[in-house]
């Protein structure tokens, strides 16, 4: 996180449930207000479509590894939703839709994941790092904190 812009990247594991009776191999992700800096698939750019509300991605496999860049103004964000800055620290709102201003994602509560988050920031001007889950990783004089969500959850209940 910096002053004026915090680059986001997320790394998925997607996988096709064979119980579901749509076996498409276009994916829709939700996204707002992002900018998309990179997106790869088992390492690989895939084909893709920026559209409103989010990104198109065909050609998918029954299992692949996602990998997006983007970056997004927290500090320009007055929406209250996604992460923006309020008195000068940085908060999240992810209920109802707000994840999706985050990152590109499957923004439903019906879709459950496991998350580890990564937050870096400059100590001195953010001494206070915090997100819900168990901390994993944290070392003193450092700017990295690592937490790990052990239930699967929507996206919605990330802070």
């Amino acid at each position: 996180m910096f002053e004026d812009e915090t680059i986001v990247s997320s790394k998925v594991n997607y996988y096709q449930n064979p119980a579901s009776s749509n076996q498409s191999n276009v994916l829709f992700l939700n996204g707002v207000d992002l900018e998309l800096i990179s997106i790869l698939i088992d390492g690989v750019e895939p084909a893709y479509q920026l559209v409103k509300d989010g990104i198109e991605l065909s050609g998918l496999g029954d299992e692949f590894v996602l990998e997006i860049t983007i970056r997004i103004h927290p500090e320009k964000n007055t929406s209250l939703n996604g992460l923006y800055q309020s008195s000068g620290n940085f908060c999240t709102q992810c209920e109802a839709h707000g994840f999706r201003q985050i990152t590109y994602y499957l923004d439903r509560p019906d879709v459950l994941s496991v998350f580890t988050t990564h937050i870096k920031a400059d100590s001195t001007r953010y001494p206070v790092l915090l997100s819900n889950g168990n901390l994993i990783t944290f070392k003193p004089g450092e700017v990295t904190l690592m937490y790990w969500k052990i239930l699967t959850q929507p996206c919605q209940a990330m802070k």
